[in-house]
């Protein structure tokens, strides 16, 4: 479907909404960083980078009063299988959880990947592993909420 086809038919704020896979929590944005590496462990994801944007912008010149976290988290041997079939995939590589804050909450989300993994649903094995994995990343983004 061409480009300008999706723009027709779904508003930009929607698409957003479709690609994204978010839950908003009451507990203090620092609680929940803390708990990032342990959470990821247990559920068999690795950091690879950690990203403090308020930090970074403000170090730039351009300071922002929101706090924004980035974690690339990666599981191995799903990624290597993915790429070995679909080195296109490396666009959407590593996960990502986005914590942040907004209007009084903490924002945790991830990069919804249901329809992206629709594209590997003739590879039965690797399209199985691949959504066993975003079913965990999206528990993990649960037991961050609750932690």
């Amino acid at each position: 479907m061409k480009q300008e086809s999706v723009e027709a038919m779904v508003p930009a704020a929607q698409l957003i909404e479709m690609f994204t896979f978010k839950i908003a929590s009451n507990q203090p944005i620092e609680k929940i960083t803390a708990n990032v590496p342990a959470v990821c462990e247990k559920n068999k994801f690795s950091i690879l980078q950690t990203f403090n944007y308020q930090e970074i912008l403000e170090g730039k010149g351009f300071p922002i009063q929101r706090k924004v976290f980035i974690y690339e988290i990666c599981q191995a041997k799903v990624a290597a299988k993915m790429l070995t079939t679909n080195p296109e995939f490396s666009i959407f590589m590593p996960c990502k959880i986005a914590i942040y804050e907004n209007d009084g909450h903490t924002i945790i989300s991830t990069m919804n990947m249901e329809i992206a993994l629709k594209a590997v649903e003739d590879n039965v094995e690797l399209y199985n592993e691949a959504t066993a994995m975003f079913n965990t990343l999206k528990a993990l983004l649960v037991s961050l909420k609750n932690s």
